[in-house]
């Protein structure tokens, strides 16, 4: 129970100070009451796994945009293949509304970790927005996971195996590595399950 206050603490805490932080006649009236926003905030249903957003990637969905939500200067030294940058104290902009509030596209947020991209979905979601996510752990959790996965022992159930030769396949094809895969009697062509996801539809009467 500590240790579920605390991290809510850590999630509402910087979410307080960027409403604070933003000028009141460039807010918009919020839609989610505290408690709704509770409610999502514990259920992490904003989270997006790293092997979700690789797959994503590799299969070329449409149906997936990537925003990092770093810096500019962050972003043109790297960003994920097809990612667009909305800095996240530009994420209210009116500028940026179409593409944030809107039911076609699945927009994934992302930073070096997840605090930044979970305060731009926090902000978003309190204005009523859908079709937002956060990736999980960030670019750092993206490195460890896809990127430089570890290999796992030759006596590890078949689904940890199958995720590691989906993960090294990910990474030859996003630029990381040569495929390597842990037997010579498991195909690298399969893939650990992958959670479908529906597309939320807009709130009635929303603009």
């Amino acid at each position: 129970m500590k240790n579920m206050r605390l991290k809510l603490a850590m999630v509402l805490i910087p979410l307080g100070l960027i409403i604070a932080a933003v000028p009141e006649n460039t807010t918009k009236q919020y839609k989610l009451t505290p408690e709704q926003m509770l409610e999502e905030i514990k259920d992490g249903t904003q989270f997006f796994a790293p092997d979700e957003v690789a797959d994503m990637i590799v299969q070329k969905d449409p149906s997936l945009q990537l925003v990092d939500v770093r810096s500019k200067d962050d972003y043109e030294k790297f960003h994920l293949p097809g990612a667009i940058n909305i800095p996240l104290a530009d994420i209210l902009s009116p500028d940026n509304e179409d593409m944030l509030n809107q039911d076609i596209k699945m927009n994934v947020f992302y930073s070096n970790g997840s605090t930044k991209s979970n305060e731009a979905w926090m902000l978003l979601r309190q204005l009523g927005y859908e079709n937002n996510y956060v990736l999980q752990g960030g670019l750092n959790y993206w490195a460890e996971t896809i990127m430089n996965p570890q290999k796992p022992a030759s006596t590890s159930p078949d689904d940890e195996i199958a995720k590691y030769d989906f993960r090294k396949g990910a990474s030859a094809a996003l630029g990381g590595g040569v495929i390597q895969t842990t037997s010579t009697t498991k195909s690298s062509t399969h893939k650990p399950p992958i959670k479908k996801r529906k597309k939320k539809k807009r709130v009635a009467g929303g603009c």
